[in-house]
C-alpha cells in the first residue's frame, strides 16, 4: 500500500529506513506503517522474514485498546478514574491485594492507580515467586502455561507490594488482568467480546482478533533473541487478554491508532488527562500516563531541534503504535523480537522519519 501523494518521504527512503529495522543478532524481521493525519501519504513495508500483511502477536499495545474500552465507558457514565475497584470485584479477590509493612491498602486502590501503573500491586511476571523465580522467567525459557486471574493473585498476595497506591509507578502486568475482569463484570461479557463488539466490528478489522485457541498458527511466529518463543497457552488465556493478547496488522493497527487520537471512541479532549508521566525503567525506559506511553527520546538524538512528544505504546514482542502529534505522523508495526533487542531500531525508524519530515518543514 502506498500512498505517497504530497509527501517528502519518497518510497527509497522508506524502504531503506524499514531495512535498518532488522540488524543481525537482534531481529529477523521488521514491518512499518507510516501515515499523516491529512492523509497526505500512507506506507507500508516489510524487510527481513516478514510481510507487510503479516498478523503479529501486538502483547501490550493491547492496553491502549484497554484505555480506548476504558474511555469509553468513561464517556457513557458506567464508571469514573476515580472509582475503588473494590466497586466492582469480589471480596475474595481484595481481600489481601495490597498489603504493605502491615498496613492494607487493598481498598485505596482506584481504576486510575490500575491504569497508570501506580497501584503498587505486586507484578505476577517480573517479581520473584515463592520459588525464586518471576512468572515471566518461566515463558523465555520455553516453560509455557496459563495464567489465569485467580493464579496471579494467588500468586502476588505472597509477594510483597512495591509501594503505597499513588506513590509511583511501576509496569504490572497484574493491574491489568484486574482491568479486565473489571470491564467483563460492567458490561456483562467476556473480555474478547467486549474488544470485538467496542473496536474490531466498529472499525471494519478483519484480520484482528483475541488469540484464543492455543493451537492457532496464523499469527507469526515470534522471536526471542535467535529462538522462536512459543507460548501459546499463556497467550490464549483470558486473562491475558487485557494485558496483551490481541493479534493484529499493521495497517489494521493503524485505522485503531487514529481512531483512538482522533476521538472516535471518546471526547478527543480527553487524551490531555491521560498525559500524567511518570518515568518507567523496566522493560525499557519510556513514560508511563494513564493507559499511555511516552518515548524517551534524548536530546542527543535531535540537539537543535527537540524531537516532541511521541506517544501510544510498544508491546513486549517489540510491536508498537506511536503518533507524534507536533508532524501529525502515525507509526504501527512490529520487530517481532521479545528480547528488548529490537526496539530501539524501530524507535531510530520512527525518530529518523520525523526529522526528515519536519527538516522539510522548516
Amino acid at each position: 500500500m502506498v500512498t505517497l501523494g504530497k509527501s517528502m518521504l519518497d518510497q527509497s527512503f522508506l524502504n531503506d529506513t524499514v531495512n535498518q529495522m532488522v540488524k543481525k543478532g537482534k531481529n529477523f524481521g521488521a514491518v512499518l506503517c507510516v501515515e499523516q493525519g491529512n492523509d497526505d501519504f500512507s506506507w507500508i513495508g516489510s524487510a527481513g522474514n516478514l510481510q507487510f500483511d503479516n498478523q503479529y502477536f501486538m502483547t501490550s499495545v493491547t492496553k491502549l485498546y484497554v484505555t480506548a474500552v476504558i474511555l469509553k465507558l468513561k464517556a457513557d457514565n458506567r464508571l469514573h478514574l476515580e472509582d475503588k475497584i473494590s466497586k466492582y470485584l469480589a471480596d475474595d479477590m481484595m481481600d489481601g491485594l495490597h498489603v504493605l509493612n502491615g498496613v492494607d491498602y487493598s481498598y485505596d486502590i482506584t481504576i486510575q492507580h490500575l491504569i497508570s501503573n501506580t497501584s503498587g500491586i505486586a507484578d505476577y511476571f517480573k517479581q520473584k515467586q515463592a520459588n525464586g523465580e518471576a512468572g515471566g522467567s518461566d515463558l523465555f525459557n520455553g516453560r509455557d502455561e496459563a495464567w489465569p486471574l485467580e493464579k496471579t493473585l494467588a500468586s502476588i498476595k505472597k509477594i510483597k507490594p512495591q509501594f503505597k497506591p499513588g506513590q509511583k509507578a511501576s509496569y504490572c502486568g497484574t493491574n491489568y488482568q484486574l482491568l479486565g475482569r473489571i470491564i467483563e463484570n460492567l458490561t456483562d461479557m467476556p473480555i474478547k467480546e467486549v474488544f470485538k463488539s467496542y473496536i474490531f466490528d466498529k472499525l471494519n478489522l478483519t484480520k484482528t482478533y483475541v488469540y484464543k485457541d492455543e493451537n492457532d498458527t496464523k499469527p507469526i511466529s515470534l522471536y526471542y533473541k535467535s529462538q522462536p518463543l512459543h507460548v501459546p497457552k499463556f497467550i490464549s488465556c483470558p486473562s491475558f487478554t487485557p494485558e496483551g493478547g490481541i493479534v493484529s496488522t499493521a495497517h489494521e493497527t493503524m485505522i485503531f491508532l487514529k481512531a483512538f487520537f482522533t476521538g472516535y471512541f471518546f471526547p478527543k479532549e480527553e487524551i490531555e488527562g491521560l498525559k500524567k508521566w511518570h518515568f518507567i525503567f523496566w522493560p525499557s525506559q519510556f513514560y508511563y500516563g494513564i493507559g499511555l506511553e511516552k518515548l524517551w527520546v534524548p536530546r542527543i538524538v535531535s540537539p537543535f531541534k527537540p524531537i516532541g512528544d511521541i506517544i501510544g505504546f510498544w508491546g513486549q514482542s517489540g510491536a508498537f503504535a506511536f503518533y507524534h502529534p507536533k508532524q501529525e505522523l502515525y507509526f504501527t508495526g512490529t520487530v517481532n523480537q521479545a528480547s528488548g533487542m529490537g526496539h530501539n531500531l524501530a524507535f531510530r525508524a520512527m525518530t529518523k522519519i520525523i526529522k526528515t519530515v519536519s527538516s522539510f518543514k522548516s
